[in-house]
């Protein structure tokens, strides 16, 4: 499926793209996928819609199975990669879950700005962005995913959240098919 509309009011959510994460090793080019997510910080930021900047700072309670850290993190981890052009009036998120919206106020303050589509880029494409694509479908928003700025250390989370999970939650293009619709409303 590709992208066919955006919502007048549609704000774009970036997932994790922090100091702390973009140096692991991914399944595509964190820097194709930085410089695609750029590009549509630029467009969302040039026609005058929300962009909301999520990082993360721990985790949710639990007891898991795979190992977990145990120590704090490192000074600088959380701060958002300098690439990004954070703007006073973009929403910032810091999140303790994998997904943007639990136990967080972003549902609140996006509804307050009347949106009600998103688009998600970030990482990791099978935590991260699938579970605030899960979450934000789950709150009544239209979700469109950006595949070219979105990447997973992991390529069978990848694959199967792309093939698998996002036709479900909603529509799949690239970071130009979104600018492109973006321009064409303004045209």
């Amino acid at each position: 499926m590709t992208v066919t509309t955006l919502d007048p009011k549609t704000a774009l959510i970036v997932v994790d793209l922090q100091q702390g994460i973009v140096a692991f090793p991914f399944v595509h080019s964190i820097g194709d996928v930085v410089k695609k997510s750029c590009s549509l910080i630029d467009a969302f930021h040039r026609h005058g819609l929300p962009v909301v900047l999520v990082n993360v700072a721990g985790a949710a309670p639990g007891r898991t199975e795979s190992p977990r850290r145990s120590e704090s993190l490192p000074a600088g981890w959380t701060d958002l990669i300098p690439e990004i052009d954070s703007r006073p009036d973009d929403i910032l998120v810091t999140k303790r879950t994998w997904g943007a919206f639990a136990s967080t106020d972003l549902e609140a303050r996006l509804k307050a700005h009347g949106v009600t589509q998103v688009v998600i880029v970030g990482v990791a494409t099978g935590t991260g962005v699938e579970s605030t694509a899960r979450q934000a479908y789950e709150a009544g928003f239209n979700v469109t995913l950006a595949r070219d700025a979105m990447t997973d250390a992991r390529p069978e989370a990848h694959d199967y959240s792309l093939a698998s999970v996002f036709p479900r939650l909603g529509e799949i293009g690239t970071a130009q098919d979104i600018i492109d619709l973006l321009d064409q409303r303004s045209a």
